[in-house]
Order: structure tokens, then sequence, then C-alpha cells
């Protein structure tokens, strides 16, 4: 893992929780090796061409998956059948439940394509 992201994780109490984060962290930066590692507003997130891709926080019953709004109402109906709940910016995927990295894995994907002539951090 990416040391960028060792204080961040050291924050997270629960050691299954952290070992989840770090396991989530460590896909990403091996499926996605272009992408550029941050602590922004102490969230950790990655970035392409300077613009955001994703970001996570973490709570007591979920790691909150910030791919912004118009990816979270574009997949809205994925995130439905895989059992997941959502808010207008965030994906929540329990600690209780295996991580779905095939539909975390097409959000990044898309907001790759979608965001690959945009200049601006956010859209």
């Amino acid at each position: 893992m990416n040391s960028v992201f060792n204080e961040y994780v050291e924050t997270i109490v629960n050691n299954d929780h952290r070992e989840r984060m770090v396991e989530l962290i460590e896909w990403i930066e091996t499926s996605y090796p272009d992408l550029k590692p941050h602590i922004k507003w102490n969230q950790p997130m990655f970035t392409d061409h300077g613009t955001y891709i994703i970001g996570f926080s973490f709570s007591k019953n979920h790691i909150a998956i910030a791919p912004e709004k118009k990816t979270v109402d574009l997949f809205t109906e994925k995130i439905k059948e895989a059992g997941l709940e959502q808010s207008m910016m965030f994906v929540k995927f329990p600690w209780n439940k295996s991580f779905d990295y095939d539909l975390l894995k097409k959000i990044i994907d898309f907001n790759i394509e979608d965001k690959a002539n945009i200049s601006t951090f956010w859209r």
C-alpha cells in the first residue's frame, strides 16, 4: 500500500476494518497503477491526470465509496442489484459483506473514461 495512506489507515481502530481498507486500497493500486493516490479533505482518493476518480471514507458500519453524484446516479440499478445502500454521493459497502470488486471496477472504469477530457478536479 502506498505510504500516502498509512496515517489514514492507522486511524481505523477495528483491526478487521483496517485490513479490509488496506485490501481495497491495494486492489485499486494493483488494478489501476496509473491512478495517483492522495489524501484530501482527510480522505484517501485517487486521481487521473489531476481529475478526481474515486474516494473513500469509513464509518462504524461500512466503507463509503464516493465516485461523484453523476456516477452514483448512473449506477443506481447495479447498486441496488448488489444489495448495497447509496446516498446522493456515496455507495455504502458494509464491513460484514464481501466487497463487490466487480461493481467497483465498473464504477472506476466509467469515471476514467467519462473524465478522460476533463481538466478540472470535479465534474
